[in-house]
C-alpha cells in the first residue's frame, strides 16, 4: 500500500524506529497484522457499545466486523475497542446516572490510544449521547453508525410499539383484565427483532439527532437494525471515516452552533423525546458551543409535527423508514435549516435534494402537518425558576391550561406505597407532584415523571392527569407531564416546598408553571426544610453527586464540560 503522507496522530505510536516504536508495534503483531498496517495507514478506532446486557445493542458485535471491511477497503487500519454500555431496560437505578461515566470511558479510551478517526456504534438511549460527548472532548474525525430500530411489533392483528406499550400495562391489568398469558404474548410481539425501540422514543430520537447534527451518513438513522441496508450503511461509514481523517474533518468543524440549531428544529418536526434537551445541551457543553434551555422553545416550539409516530402519533419506525425517513423531513424543513457540513462533506441541502416521500400519512408536508407548533415548551415560574419542559404533542390538549390541588409524593418509594390507596385524597383534577427524582435526588434523574395514575382513577376511565417532577420521562411515553423542574427538590428548589392541597397553575400557552403560595409562606417552609441524606459516601456515585449540574445545563459533571483535545503526554516506558 502507498504510504499516507498525512501527519497522522497514530504515527507517534507506530512511526518510531526506537524502543517505544518497537513496543507499540510488537505486541499488536501477536494478532497477526502485516507490517504495512503500521506504515502510514489511518488507524480507526471502532468504539463498540455492544453488550449482552444492552438488548438494543446486541447486534453491534456483527456490525463492528462490517465497519472493519469498509475501513480496510479505504486503506485504514481498524481496531475495535469496548466501552461501558448502558442498557436502558436493564440497569438500575437509571442509565442516566452512568451516562457521564460512559462518556469518560469513551474520552479517555480515544485519547490514550493511537487513533486517528473514530466510528461510534450506538443504539440504546444513552449509548448515543455518551459516546458523542466523550468523542467531542477529544475532537478527532468521528462518524456515528446508529444500530437501528426493531421491526414493527405485531400483536393480535394490530401493531404494538416497544416502549409505548409499557405505559399501558397498569390499565391493561386493572381495567382490561389482561392475564399473564396475554402479557407473555405481548412481551414477545413487542420486541421481535434486533434493534432499539421502534417508536420515536429516546433511542430513535438520539439516532435522529446524530443524523441531524451531521454525524452520520445521510439516511442512516431510520433503517431497521435487521435490514440489509443498515449493513451497507455500516460498511460505507467505515470507508468514509478514512476519508474524513484524510480531510481532517473533525467534530469541531461539524458541531457548530448552527448544527445544534438544526437538531432542535428536526427534533420538533419528528416529535422527538424531551430527553434530547439534556443530551444536546451536554454535547454542546463539550464542544464549547453556547446552548440554553430557552433555545429549544425559541427555535423549536413553532415547528410543526411532520412525523406521525408513537407516542405522538400511531405509526412506528419501520413505516417511517419506508416513507423516506429523515431525508424527507429535512427536505420539508429546508427553509428552516442552516447549511452546515455533514459527515459526507456535504450539507443537508445537498443530501436531501432527491428525497421522496412514499407515504404522506407517515410524513406530512410542512404546509399540512399533523400538528402545528409541536416541539418542546419551556416553562418558567416560581415552581421552576430555572425552567421545566413539557412535550405538547404527547399531552392532552384540555390539560394544557389547568389549575388543580397538589397531591405530593416525596419519593418513588412514597409513590409506590400510597398511589393505589383507596383513601388517597385525589381526583382527576388533582396535580401529581413527585419530589426528589432529579439529578442529585434519585440520584441520576430517572424516567419516572410519567408515573402511572391511581388505580381508582383508572377504573373511572381517567386517561391523563397533570404530573410534575424534577425527573425525566421515557421518549416512548405520553401524557401531560412537566419534567426537568429546576432547581430540583433535593437541593432546595421550590418543588421541595410543595404541600398537599396547594394549588398549582399550568399554562403552557403562556409558558407558566406557578405554585399559588405566597413568598412569605414559602420562606417559612424553607426555614424548616431539611435536605435528604446523601445516597453514598464513596465511588463514582459520590463523584457524581459532588459534580453533577442541573437539568438546564445538561446534567453533565462540571469537571467534564469542555474538552482536553487529543494530545497526550508521556509514554508507558
Amino acid at each position: 500500500m502507498k504510504e499516507n503522507k498525512k501527519n497522522l496522530r497514530s504515527k507517534e505510536w507506530f512511526g518510531g524506529n526506537d524502543k517505544m516504536g518497537f513496543v507499540h508495534r510488537s505486541w499488536l503483531r501477536n494478532q497477526g497484522y502485516p507490517d504495512d498496517m503500521f506504515r502510514g495507514r489511518p488507524v480507526i478506532g471502532i468504539c463498540n457499545t455492544w453488550s449482552e446486557l444492552t438488548p438494543c445493542n446486541g447486534h453491534l458485535r456483527e456490525f463492528a466486523e462490517i465497519v472493519k471491511k469498509g475501513v480496510l477497503e479505504a486503506g485504514g487500519f481498524p481496531l475495535e475497542f469496548p466501552v461501558m454500555s448502558l442498557g436502558e431496560t436493564i440497569m438500575r437505578p437509571t442509565t442516566m446516572l452512568f451516562r457521564n461515566l460512559a462518556s469518560m470511558d469513551v474520552e479517555e479510551s480515544i485519547r490514550a490510544n493511537p487513533l486517528d478517526g473514530i466510528v461510534l456504534l450506538t443504539g440504546c438511549d444513552k449509548t448515543t449521547p455518551s459516546t458523542i460527548m466523550g468523542a467531542c472532548s477529544v475532537d478527532l474525525p468521528t462518524i456515528v453508525v446508529p444500530g437501528g430500530p426493531m421491526l414493527n411489533g405485531k400483536f393480535r392483528g394490530g401493531e404494538i410499539g416497544s416502549g409505548s406499550f409499557n405505559w399501558m400495562i397498569k390499565e391493561k391489568q386493572k381495567k382490561d383484565k389482561f392475564t399473564d398469558e396475554d402479557f407473555l404474548e405481548a412481551e414477545i410481539c413487542a420486541a421481535r427483532s434486533a434493534g432499539h425501540c421502534n417508536t420515536m422514543g429516546t433511542a430513535s430520537t438520539m439516532a435522529t439527532m446524530a443524523e441531524a447534527l451531521g454525524l452520520t451518513l445521510p439516511g442512516a438513522s431510520a433503517i431497521p437494525a435487521v435490514d440489509a441496508r443498515k449493513k451497507v450503511m455500516a460498511q460505507l461509514s467505515g470507508r468514509r471515516i478514512v476519508e474524513m481523517v484524510n480531510e481532517d474533518l473533525t467534530l469541531s468543524k461539524m458541531l457548530t452552533r448552527e448544527a445544534f440549531e438544526n437538531a432542535i428544529v428536526v427534533n420538533a418536526a419528528v416529535g422527538g423525546s424531551t430527553n434530547l434537551i439534556i443530551h444536546l445541551i451536554a454535547i454542546a457543553g463539550r464542544m464549547g458551543v453556547p446552548l440554553k434551555l430557552e433555545d429549544f422553545d425559541d427555535l423549536g416550539s413553532k415547528i410543526p409535527l411532520l412525523v406521525n409516530l408513537m407516542p405522538s402519533g400511531k405509526h412506528l419506525m419501520e413505516d417511517y423508514f419506508y416513507a423516506g425517513g429523515l431525508p424527507v423531513v429535512l427536505k420539508e424543513l429546508k427553509s428552516k435549516l442552516h447549511r452546515t457540513v455533514t459527515a459526507n462533506g456535504k450539507s443537508h441541502y445537498e443530501n436531501c435534494e432527491k428525497a421522496v416521500c412514499y407515504n404522506e400519512e407517515v410524513i406530512s408536508k410542512y404546509e399540512t402537518p399533523f400538528q402545528k407548533d409541536a416541539g418542546i415548551a419551556v416553562l418558567k415560574g416560581n415552581l421552576c425558576e430555572n425552567g421545566a419542559v413539557i412535550k405538547p404533542s404527547a399531552a392532552t390538549p384540555e390539560l394544557m391550561k389547568h389549575r388543580g390541588k397538589a397531591v405530593v409524593f416525596t419519593s418513588m418509594d412514597d409513590y409506590h406505597a400510597r398511589v393505589d390507596d383507596p383513601d388517597l385524597d385525589i381526583d382527576a383534577d388533582s396535580v401529581i407532584v413527585l419530589q426528589n427524582v432529579g439529578p442529585k435526588g434519585y440520584p441520576g434523574m430517572p424516567e419516572v415523571g410519567n408515573v402511572d395514575l391511581p388505580e381508582k382513577l383508572i377504573m373511572q376511565g381517567v386517561k391523563d392527569m397533570v404530573r410534575i417532577s424534577d425527573g425525566r420521562m421515557s421518549g416512548t411515553a405520553y401524557g401531560t407531564v412537566v419534567l426537568h423542574v429546576s432547581p430540583e427538590s433535593a437541593i432546595g428548589g421550590n418543588l421541595a416546598l410543595v404541600q398537599n392541597g396547594d394549588f398549582i397553575e399550568l399554562d403552557v400557552e403562556n409558558r407558566r408553571l406557578h405554585l399559588d403560595v405566597s413568598p412569605e409562606e414559602l420562606e417559612k417552609r424553607r426555614a424548616v426544610w431539611t435536605p435528604p441524606e446523601s445516597h453514598t459516601e464513596r465511588g463514582y456515585v459520590k463523584i457524581y453527586l459532588n459534580h453533577v449540574e442541573q437539568a438546564e445545563k445538561g446534567a453533565d459533571l462540571d469537571i467534564l464540560v469542555g474538552g482536553s483535545g487529543s494530545d497526550v503526554k508521556g509514554d508507558l516506558h
